[in-house]
């Protein structure tokens, strides 16, 4: 019998705080807002770099240009998922070269996801610096990646999996590990 296991990490509460944290860290290390910009990876580091945007222009009064990269095709994975790639749009509508890119995701777990933005976002310009902000570090890794601003650091089996669910998308902020409990009755 499979029965799935669910534990809530961070709730609504906890997931606002965190991104008011990742926000503090950020302009901490950015005391120049006018090259930062905040460039999410499609689907779950658009709706946070979105929500990251709205809190340093709230906090600091300014504009900071938040974009939107798609990296379906710049996966090395791509041919096992599906033959025919569900590709999104990538949306820079500003030029990153001489930049300070602060490149958002939800969950870094292999570091194959940013491996892959980070070939796709090289290819839009050269930017000054790239920095990685994410809500959940799993562990992991396959490739020497490493974040930058981290919300949540978790250590978790290759079986247990991370759900970060977005108001936007879900019914509200909340991230979640899942498993299933493989059972013989």
């Amino acid at each position: 019998m499979n029965c799935l296991q669910r534990s809530v990490t961070m709730n609504a509460v906890e997931f606002d705080q965190t991104v008011e944290r990742l926000t503090a860290d950020i302009l901490s290390t950015h005391p120049d807002l006018s090259k930062l910009v905040l460039v999410g990876i499609r689907t779950g580091g658009a709706f946070l770099a979105q929500r990251l945007g709205e809190k340093i222009n709230q906090q600091q009064a300014v504009k900071i240009p938040v974009g939107i990269l798609d990296i379906t095709l710049y996966r090395d994975d791509w041919t096992r998922i599906s033959h025919k790639p569900q590709v999104g749009r990538t949306e820079l509508p500003f030029s990153i070269d001489d930049q300070d890119v602060v490149l958002v995701d939800d969950v870094l777990f292999t570091g194959r996801t940013v491996r892959a933005a980070l070939d796709a976002l090289i290819d839009f310009g050269r930017p000054r610096r790239i920095r990685l902000a994410v809500l959940v570090d799993r562990g992991g890794r396959e490739l020497p990646i490493s974040a930058d601003f981290i919300g949540q650091t978790l250590e978790l089996s290759v079986e247990q999996r991370v759900n970060v669910y977005f108001r936007e998308m879900q019914a509200q902020d909340e991230v979640a590990i899942e498993s299933a409990n493989l059972s013989k009755k």
